[in-house]
C-alpha cells in the first residue's frame, strides 16, 4: 500500500491524504486550504486527484481545515461514503452551510472589483445547495465500533479529545497475508481540559500519521486562563471599554463561555454583559448539548445537578444581523465573542473595525493563527491592518491566551506517544509549520520510531 500527501504538509490547513491499498483508494479528509487569497482560490478549486475514482473518504473531525472542501469532492464526481462520528456529522451540517455562505459572500466581494476592472466574474467554490448532498453522503460510526470500509481495511474511531466528535482514525489493514495498523491522529486533543474527555491511547501502531501544530511549543497552565480572563474583565470594566475575542465557533467558543460561566458564578466579573455573536457558534453550542457521550465527568456531573455549562444570566447569543450591528454602538464595558477564530471572515471583521483603533479596548487571541491570516498579523502587531479593503491602525491592546488550545503541545504529544508504545515502523509528520514538524520528528526518533518523514506536497510513500 502507499500514501500520497495532498495537503496540510509544511502548513496547518487543507488536510488531505490518499491511502491506496488492494487497488482501493481511501481519502483521509478533504480540508479547505486557508491563507493568501489567490493561492487558496487555486488550491481549493483544483483537487489533485480523480475524485470519481475514490472508494471511501474518512473524516476525523468537523473543523473546516479538515472538512471544508468535501462539497467540492462531490461536485467533482465522488459518490462514495464519507465516514464520520455522529457528533462530527451534526457539526458538519452547520459548519459546511456556514462555509458555503462565506464562499458566496467572498466571491461576491471579489466579483465587484473584477467587474469594475472589466474581468470575468468568478464562481463560488460551492454554494448552500451543495451542502445537503454532502451531508447525505455521510455515514456515522460511533467511537470504539469496527466497520469494514474496503476489502481488508477495517476502520474504528477513538476519542481524540480535540473538539466535539473529534476522532483518532485507526485502520487495521490486511494485505498480502500480513497486517498493519495505521493511526491517523487528525488533530490531537489534550488531557485534563474542560468539557471533553481525555484522548484515548492507541497501541500496536505500525504506521503513524500525526499532526504537529504545537510540536515545538508548550502551553501555559490551564489555571492561568481563569485568572487572565478575570483580569481582562476587570480591566475593561474599569476603562468602560470592550473585550473582543475572535474564537472558533466549535470548541474555543464553548471553552470561553464555560470559564466565563464559572467566573460569573463566583461573582468575579459582576454583571459584565457577554455576547456570543455568531449564528454558527449558537448552533454549534446547541449541538454540544445534544452529545453528552463526548463529555467528561465534570460536565456530566453539572448536567446531572441541573446546571447549564453554556448559559448564565448575563450571556446572550446573538443571531440576527441587526442585533450584531447594534453591538458596535454599545458602550462598554462589554465582552464580545465572535467568529472566525483566525479573523478571516464573519462578523468578527466588523467588530474588529469598530474596536482596534481605540487603545482602551482589548483584542484577546485564544487560538492558533495560521500564516498569512489577519489573526496572525494582529498577533504580530502589524499596523495598519486591512479589513474589507480599508486600513485601520492597530491601537487596541492585544493579549494572547494559549492555554485553551485544543491541540496537544510538545510535552503532551511526547507523553501520548510514550504511552502508546514503541511499535511504530513509519511516522509521517504533517499539519504543522516546518519548525514545529521538525521538532516533533526529532522527538519521534528519540522515542524509537524506526523511520520518520516530513512529507512534501504530492509525495508518495510505500508503507
Amino acid at each position: 500500500m502507499n500514501l500520497r500527501f495532498l495537503g496540510a504538509v509544511g502548513t496547518t490547513t487543507g488536510s488531505m491524504h490518499l491511502l491506496e491499498v488492494k487497488g482501493k483508494r481511501i481519502l483521509l479528509e478533504c480540508g479547505l486550504y486557508q491563507g493568501k487569497r489567490k493561492e487558496a482560490f487555486e488550491r481549493n478549486r483544483n483537487i489533485p486527484l480523480d475524485c470519481a475514482a475514490l472508494d471511501c473518504c474518512i473524516l476525523s473531525h468537523a473543523h473546516i481545515d479538515h472538512s471544508g472542501n468535501l462539497p467540492s469532492l462531490l461536485k467533482n464526481g465522488y459518490r462514495g461514503p464519507i465516514m464520520t462520528t455522529p457528533a462530527t456529522r451534526d457539526l458538519c451540517e452547520v459548519m459546511l452551510a456556514d462555509s458555503a455562505h462565506l464562499q458566496v459572500q467572498d466571491v461576491a466581494y471579489v466579483n465587484r472589483k473584477r467587474l469594475r476592472q472589466g474581468k470575468n466574474p468568478f464562481e463560488p467554490l460551492y454554494a448552500p445547495g451543495d451542502i445537503p448532498p454532502t451531508i447525505r453522503a455521510m455515514r456515522t460510526l460511533p467511537y470504539g465500533k469496527d466497520l469494514q470500509v474496503s476489502p481488508g481495511v477495517t476502520l474504528s474511531y477513538h476519542d481524540a479529545g480535540h473538539i466535539l466528535g473529534a476522532a483518532f482514525v485507526q485502520l487495521d489493514i490486511r494485505e498480502n497475508g500480513s497486517s498493519k495498523r495505521l493511526f491517523f491522529t487528525g488533530d490531537m486533543g489534550r488531557p485534563h481540559m474542560p468539557i471533553l474527555r481525555d484522548p484515548d491511547v492507541l497501541h500496536d501502531v505500525d504506521v503513524l500519521i500525526t499532526e504537529s501544530t504545537y510540536g515545538n511549543r508548550l502551553h501555559p497552565s490551564r489555571e492561568d486562563v481563569k485568572a487572565k480572563l478575570a483580569d481582562l474583565c476587570r480591566r475593561i470594566t474599569d476603562a468602560r471599554s470592550r473585550l473582543l475575542i475572535p474564537a472558533f465557533s466549535v470548541g474555543r467558543t464553548q471553552q470561553i463561555v464555560y470559564f466565563l460561566n464559572e467566573l460569573f458564578a463566583e461573582g468575579t466579573i459582576g454583571d459584565l454583559p457577554v455576547f456570543v455573536d455568531s449564528p454558527l457558534s449558537t448552533k454549534a453550542t446547541l449541538i454540544y448539548t445534544q452529545h453528552p457521550e463526548c463529555f467528561n465527568e465534570d460536565i456530566l456531573g453539572m448536567l446531572r445537578e441541573g446546571g447549564k455549562p453554556f448559559a448564565f444570566p448575563r450571556l446572550t447569543y446573538v443571531t440576527e444581523t441587526e442585533d450584531s450591528k447594534r453591538l458596535n454602538a454599545m458602550p462598554g464595558p462589554v465582552v464580545i465573542i465572535s467568529a472566525s477564530g483566525m479573523c478571516e471572515g464573519g462578523r468578527i471583521l466588523h467588530h474588529l473595525a469598530h474596536t482596534v483603533e481605540d487603545e482602551r479596548n482589548v483584542v484577546l487571541i485564544v487560538g492558533y493563527q495560521a500564516e498569512n491570516t489577519l489573526g496572525r498579523r494582529i498577533v504580530e502587531h502589524v499596523s495598519p491592518i486591512r479589513i474589507y479593503g480599508d486600513e485601520y491602525p492597530l491601537r487596541a491592546q492585544v493579549e494572547i491566551i494559549n492555554a485553551l488550545s485544543a491541540h496537544a503541545d510538545r510535552n503532551e504529544m511526547r507523553a501520548y506517544f510514550t504511552d502508546m508504545g514503541p511499535k511504530v515502523d513509519q511516522v509521517f509528520v504533517v499539519h504543522g509549520e516546518p519548525d514545529a514538524a521538525g521538532q516533533l520528528a526529532t522527538d519521534m526518533r528519540a522515542l524509537g520510531a524506526l523511520q520518520v518523514t516530513q512529507p512534501e506536497l504530492g509525495e508518495v510513500y510505500d508503507v
